[in-house]
């Protein structure tokens, strides 16, 4: 997983960092530093993250040709298409 798609996951989800960092029992701190590219978390928390984000329903895809990306799994439509909560 990488910063951007952390933050397009929590944006898909319409959680702060605050809340992805309650969910996945890190410090907002770890998420805000990995987000910004300024810190690679532990492996520890970087699993704590990406697995909250999974169990909320968040696939996370790399591919070498065409990129990396994020999808909402079971989900007819983003919550965050239902209105804000993407960013901090």
């Amino acid at each position: 997983m990488t910063p951007a798609q952390c933050r397009a996951a929590r944006g898909m989800l319409a959680w702060t960092q605050a809340e992805l960092a309650t969910r996945a029992r890190v410090h907002e701190a770890t998420v805000r530093g990995f987000e910004l590219g300024r810190k690679e978390p532990i492996r520890v928390s970087l699993d704590a993250i990406r697995r909250a984000l999974e169990e909320a329903g968040v696939s996370f895809v790399i591919d070498r040709l065409k990129g990396e990306g994020v999808f909402l799994i079971g989900q007819s439509q983003p919550r965050a298409a239902q209105g804000g909560g993407a960013g901090e």
